[in-house]
């Protein structure tokens, strides 16, 4: 609860906010400039993992957001937001949400939750940004820091952050994280109940957490990032990136070069309480691991492809060094989309893909992607980690303005390192309607 203090401190204002501009006679109006957004998203997901002793998932579920945000007491460059969103299944449970219960099927992380997604304040300067509350993050291509979009509920933080563009394609961002709320922060159950049934404690934790990210955009071919997330109770994650887009007449490239280390945490939880990504690690932990990532892609004609090769270090075991790992990252983006290598096995994992596919306005996005999963270290005498193949589809629903639709399928084909020796299906199919407005 005492994380919610400093997000929930919007909410007196803005309901407050709503009775005064309602019967103000002096024209002073504590909110102004009142706009709504929204979400409203029906995914149906699949997902077998074969010869594993549970039965074959089927989740129906919707995503409902809504938000409001206006300018606030008549001052300049202040203003305040409110979202709130939730996931409904509607009583459809033949699931394994993770914390609710229902573990005789594989797993499907979209448990039926509600809550406060977003709730913060806006003072902007100039060019320079003050945002103090629970919001979302979305750093780079979301590979350390995101918010999860592709899971139902998001994953948000509590944070006072500070964002300054005063200098011509500079970005730089500082923030404090105090909170971290996962995708998984409402249970059915009481955590005594979770931790005798052995399941997965909910993802709502105290931090003290500090991100420090800057961008220098040389020009269109060239973007200079570098970063230091220091994740309290985890690790420490230094690195730089050079991205750019090049205009090669009958291709448009863009490419990705990042190179980034993990070592000890510098900063400890403010608070023992509660759960963590990794498992309730708390103190200041070691880590000593490194991640690269090559990335090349084309445009041609709207026939997309591209290849692309990331390395996340691992450890023998022995040599004293740790898996690199990325908790608070979209994880889906990444490594297949049958979400095999959210964690980072012990002996890392080298992802060498390739992607194929077609796009243009009428016609929507084809994507087909193959991955070859090797481990960094050998586990047993084993580095084979399985292949997986994914294909998507989306486009536009005609007649009805902002709905998209999609249909995903990700095939993992069985390596031989331990826990990695069961094929998986995934598929799914979403709507996706948003609404705002003006």
């Amino acid at each position: 609860m005492k994380r919610l203090l400093l997000s929930l401190a919007a909410m007196p204002l803005i309901l407050g906010g709503m009775s005064v501009s309602a019967s103000a006679d002096d024209g002073f109006n504590v909110l102004n400039n009142v706009k709504f957004n929204g979400e409203i998203r029906p995914r149906y997901e699949y997902a077998d993992i074969k010869n594993n002793g549970k039965d074959a998932a089927n989740a129906f579920t919707v995503r409902t957001t809504l938000g409001v945000g206006a300018d606030l007491l008549q001052v300049n460059g202040l203003s305040t937001y409110l979202e709130v969103t939730s996931v409904n299944n509607f009583g459809d449970r033949n699931y394994n949400g993770t914390i609710d219960g229902n573990t005789k099927y594989d797993v499907i992380a979209d448990p039926q939750q509600a809550r406060m997604t977003q709730a913060y304040l806006d003072y902007k300067i100039n060019k320079t940004l003050i945002r103090a509350g629970r919001q979302m993050v979305n750093l780079d291509n979301q590979r350390f820091i995101g918010a999860v979009g592709w899971r139902q509920m998001f994953q948000t933080y509590d944070a006072v952050a500070v964002v300054d563009n005063t200098i011509n394609n500079l970005s730089l961002l500082g923030a404090y994280v105090y909170g971290i709320n996962g995708v998984k922060n409402e249970s059915f159950l009481p955590l005594a109940n979770l931790s005798a049934a052995g399941l997965t404690n909910n993802e709502a934790y105290d931090t003290s957490s500090v991100l420090l990210h800057a961008s220098y955009k040389a020009m269109n071919e060239l973007t200079v990032t570098a970063y230091d997330y220091m994740l309290a109770s985890l690790h420490d994650t230094y690195g730089a990136a050079l991205t750019g887009n090049v205009d090669a007449g009958v291709a448009k490239l863009d490419y990705r070069g990042e190179y980034a280390k993990q070592g000890d945490a510098s900063l400890e939880r403010r608070s023992q309480a509660g759960a963590n990504p990794v498992g309730g690690i708390n103190g200041k932990p070691k880590a000593d691991a490194y991640y690269y990532n090559l990335d090349v892609g084309a445009n041609v004609s709207g026939v997309l492809a591209g290849i692309n090769y990331e390395v996340l270090s691992g450890s023998t075991g022995t040599d004293g060094k740790t898996a690199f790992q990325t908790p608070l990252a979209t994880g889906h983006a990444f490594n297949g989309w049958a979400d095999m290598f959210l964690s980072t096995p012990t002996g890392g994992l080298k992802d060498a893909n390739a992607r194929l596919g077609y796009t243009n306005k009428s016609f929507g996005k084809l994507l087909g992607v193959y991955h070859q999963f090797t481990a960094d270290k050998k586990m047993a005498g084993k580095d084979d980690l399985g292949t997986e193949f994914d294909v998507s589809y989306e486009n536009k629903i005609p007649g009805v303005n902002n709905l998209t639709g999609l249909v995903k399928y990700a095939a993992y084909n069985k390596g031989k390192v331990a826990t990695f020796t069961n094929d998986k299906t995934v598929a799914w199919l979403m709507l996706d309607y948003k609404f705002a407005t003006k």
